[in-house]
């Protein structure tokens, strides 16, 4: 083991003359060799014990099967990662290593973290896919219909790509009278998601328009990344309107696609997508007005027939009329009749009655010599010489005149 020197050349550690060092200086050495050997590198190994306190720096271990060192990745080369590490993941670190003074730790410190055999950025899409679909952000069940025949469409794409001037022809081209509002943003770089959100924000909390459509032409990954990112995601999901996700190619997907009410394979499909072509409507409503005038015809037709059948079953109504009157007039004259006879009938019946009544009246019986005594004051008829004492006083009734008797004698 090679022993330092000191300022006179003598070993530090001579018997003759002890030279030491503080552990500052010690821990200061250490430092700078470490940072003058090992001031670039790229070290690869397994993450472990990974965690982000309060200050936004990303601690964690890296480990293989013999040996481990400590890691530390401070808060703004953190921010450039697209993917978020976690404890197994195989990760490749770019970096330095160096001495915590304070502690006299080993630390190995990354400016650069890439995942081993994933690109950060598809695994970062494929964490964000996992995450987003988790909290049913891609659940068919909300996705909406587009509107018919919107009366504006809202655009969030760049000014200056060539998806805008081809969306812009193929709704001009499709149906003149629709509006379009436009809603600059940039596609690509830093703070491109930022802008995107914002501006799907601003046009759906307006009520301007019908639909939105978000998208932006061709490009690389890197290109479309912006359209990957969560505060995008979260923006086409808040909107009060149905989105129409248009980015890239027919082969690129991104997570504004899954979160979208629909997806369009380029931004000129999606134009198509957003308005019918006025020329194919107007020939749909000639053929829907020929097939109605010809149902109307055929009904009309059919009708027209049946008419006719129930004119030749009906018979002349005015003679139909007459016919009914003299029926009427027979069934009054038979009913004045009838009637006619009832009532003497009646009549008969009445004045047999009369008769028989008659006969039974006590005035009939007093018309023939007969009178009627009663007790008085009672009134009671006597039937009986045993009904009055000698004294009483009877009313005696003939058939035409009363008398009052007082009994004198009874036999």
């Amino acid at each position: 083991m090679r022993q330092g020197k000191g300022e006179s050349g003598l070993p530090l550690f001579a018997r003759e003359s002890r030279r030491y060092l503080t552990v500052s200086e010690l821990s200061q050495i250490i430092k700078g060799t470490l940072e003058r050997e090992l001031d670039a590198l790229w070290v690869v190994g397994e993450v472990s014990n990974f965690r982000v306190p309060p200050s936004g720096h990303i601690y964690f271990t890296l480990k293989d099967d013999k040996s481990q060192i400590a890691a530390v990745m401070f808060r703004r080369q953190g921010t450039s990662l697209k993917f978020k590490p976690e404890d197994g993941m195989e990760a490749l670190c770019f970096g330095r290593v160096s001495l915590y003074q304070a502690r006299g730790d080993l630390q190995l410190y990354v400016e650069i973290m890439e995942p081993r055999g994933k690109g950060a950025l598809y695994l970062a899409f494929e964490q964000l896919k996992k995450k987003l679909g988790e909290e049913g952000l891609f659940a068919a069940e909300r996705k909406r219909e587009l509107p018919f025949l919107p009366a504006a469409i809202g655009i969030v794409t760049s000014l200056h790509g060539a998806a805008l001037r081809d969306m812009l022809r193929i709704l001009h081209d499709r149906f003149l009278a629709r509006r379009v509002i436009v809603r600059p943003v940039r596609v690509q770089g830093d703070g491109a998601a930022q802008e995107i959100a914002e501006g799907i924000s601003d046009l759906g909390g307006s009520g301007l328009v019908d639909m939105m459509i978000v998208g932006r032409g061709g490009g690389s990954l890197e290109d479309l990344w912006a359209f990957n990112e969560e505060v995008v995601a979260r923006a086409i999901f808040a909107a009060p309107v149905p989105v129409i996700s248009a980015v890239g190619h027919e082969v690129d997907f991104t997570i504004a696609d899954f979160v979208a009410d629909h997806r369009a394979p380029t931004p000129t499909a999606a134009a198509e997508m957003a308005v019918p072509r006025r020329e194919e409507l107007v020939e749909e409503l000639e053929s829907h007005g020929s097939r109605l005038l010809r149902a109307m015809q055929s009904r009309a037709e059919s009708e027209r027939g049946a008419w006719q059948g129930l004119a030749r079953r009906l018979s002349d109504p005015s003679r139909r009329l007459r016919e009914n009157q003299l029926r009427l007039d027979e069934l009054s004259l038979s009913l004045w009749r009838r009637f006619r006879d009832h009532v003497a009938r009646l009549s008969d019946r009445l004045a047999h009655g009369s008769e028989r009544l008659n006969g039974l009246s006590p005035l009939a019986v007093l018309d023939r010599g007969y009178s009627i005594a009663q007790k008085m004051p009672e009134q009671s008829v006597v039937k009986d010489s045993v009904a009055i004492s000698i004294g009483d006083l009877l009313r005696v009734s003939f058939a035409r005149g009363r008398v009052l008797c007082r009994i004198e004698q009874k036999e």
